[in-house]
């Protein structure tokens, strides 16, 4: 392939990611999105592969890896769960650092890779390399520990050494100081400890940044290293001077930004606050003198046949899932109760908050693949009001984005939190296995509310027996 087709080919892949983007951020075009961004990279691998840079020598290895590589995310897609997407995700963006790290590396060490580049030039190319390594180092640590976080082997629980702002500072610091060594650097050999020196800090970095990040703001952390990762390949781009890896580098890392501050301000909470680590334990805090007010009252459990007939008798039901209809796998079960109901004239909607699940729109995607009809499926923003004039929600599995608390206690960390205001309806039934708190370790006076009710158990089990009463 010529240079000035692979460059054609690299417009079209260009576009196609563009179009691809676009129709991500509508439920409805969400396919052929998904449609655009295959053929995309499809066309911009074979632009490559076979491209003037590729060599026929070479040619074997880089198909062999592709096979390897290909196979290798063929049976993951195959075998990973719905509910094993937030960790599958993580680790994605950590195979895009750990790449952006390897290409620095032998960008570096191969002379012909350098070739050509003389004073000004030749600076800048060493100091694209030695910031991709930084940023994959980062992106790749970062993104291992969210997979330990998402899949459960690592602790939700934030981690704040003492003083670990000033340990960022120093890291930082050595980050710049090694950069001044590695860029007077005369030749390869002189240059390898100072950039190795840098790869080992900015991976205790990476790790030190998401352990101090609380498991409720993860994710954030996904978006969050979704833009990272973006950043990583456009550095790529940079070094292997691939036009097309900093274009499509460059809408990964400003899409991802934006979609971090999106869900950040759904959480009114700062990016910076985030960063600097936050709420995030999995046990219920003690009360303090002057801390959060504690709930107090009983709850009022329910079974699931008086689940079936508030249902029943409802003309009006709105329902709030959460990680825990992900994790029980109810999904399925829910569309059935759906389909039942709207059969019956009972008017069934879905309200979904920015930052529930374990990653952006976690909910969304477990619904469309129960073919829940996506015209049924709001935003927070768009149903809020309409609890009031709502017979019956049911919150399945979600616990801090439907928390009054961050309405009416100032002092909850979780305070000013823009939530689902399920408490406003004429009844509202909460499905959790236990009187554990949430995600964030914020108790949730809603369960105490006089017309609230709790259906205690797995939620997959226990909507089967609701959708067993309502046919019955």
């Amino acid at each position: 392939m010529s240079s000035s087709l692979a460059t054609v080919a690299y417009i079209g892949a260009t576009i196609l990611f563009i179009l691809s983007l676009g129709g991500l951020s509508n439920q409805t075009t969400a396919l052929r999105g998904n449609l655009y961004g295959m053929v995309g990279m499809t066309l911009a691998v074979l632009a490559t592969v076979f491209g003037p840079q590729v060599t026929a020598a070479g040619l074997p290895w880089i198909i062999g890896a592709m096979v390897l590589g290909g196979g290798i995310g063929l049976y993951a897609a195959r075998t990973v769960q719905m509910t094993q997407m937030p960790e599958l995700v993580a680790l994605m963006h950590s195979m895009v650092g750990l790449a952006a790290m390897l290409v620095g590396f032998a960008t570096y060490i191969d002379p012909t890779a350098s070739a050509g580049f003389e004073g000004a030039a030749k600076t800048i190319h060493e100091l694209e390399i030695y910031i991709g390594i930084f940023i994959g180092a980062v992106t790749f640590a970062g993104s291992v520990i969210a997979f330990g976080k998402l899949s459960g082997r690592v602790s939700g629980n934030p981690v704040l050494l003492p003083g670990r702002h000033w340990l960022n500072l120093a890291g930082l610091l050595v980050v710049i100081y090694f950069g001044g060594v590695f860029m007077q650097a005369h030749d390869v050999q002189a240059g390898m400890l100072p950039v190795i020196v840098m790869t080992i800090v900015a991976l205790l970095f990476g790790v030190h940044m998401v352990m101090a990040i609380g498991g409720a703001d993860m994710p954030v952390v996904v978006s969050m290293l979704n833009s990272y990762s973006g950043w990583a390949a456009a550095a790529t781009g940079f070094m292997l001077s691939n036009d097309l890896l900093i274009v499509v580098g460059a809408l990964v890392g400003s899409s991802g930004a934006i979609l971090s501050y999106i869900m950040c301000n759904a959480m009114n909470r700062s990016f910076i606050s985030v960063i600097a680590g936050g709420f995030g334990t999995t046990s219920t805090p003690k009360p303090a003198a002057g801390g959060a007010a504690q709930p107090a009252g009983e709850v009022t459990p329910v079974t699931a046949l008086e689940t079936a007939e508030l249902l029943r008798e409802a003309k009006s039901v709105i329902i709030v899932p959460g990680y825990g209809m992900a994790v029980a796998q109810a999904q399925h079960t829910v569309f059935e109760i759906t389909k039942f109901l709207r059969e019956k004239g009972v008017n069934v909607r879905f309200g979904i908050h920015p930052v529930a699940g374990r990653m952006p729109g976690h909910m969304n995607v477990l619904l469309a693949e129960a073919k829940v009809p996506y015209d049924i499926v709001f935003e927070m923003d768009e149903l809020n009001e309409d609890f009031p004039d709502t017979d019956v929600t049911m919150v399945i599995g979600a616990n801090d984005i439907v928390n009054p608390s961050a309405q009416d206690d100032p002092s909850s960390p979780i305070a000013g939190m823009p939530v689902l205001e399920v408490w406003k309806a004429k009844t509202s039934i909460v499905m959790k296995r236990s009187m554990a708190s949430g995600y964030a370790g914020v108790d949730n006076p809603l369960f105490y509310k006089d017309n609230n009710r709790m259906l205690f158990g797995d939620a997959k089990k226990m909507l089967d027996e609701v959708l067993t009463a309502l046919k019955a």
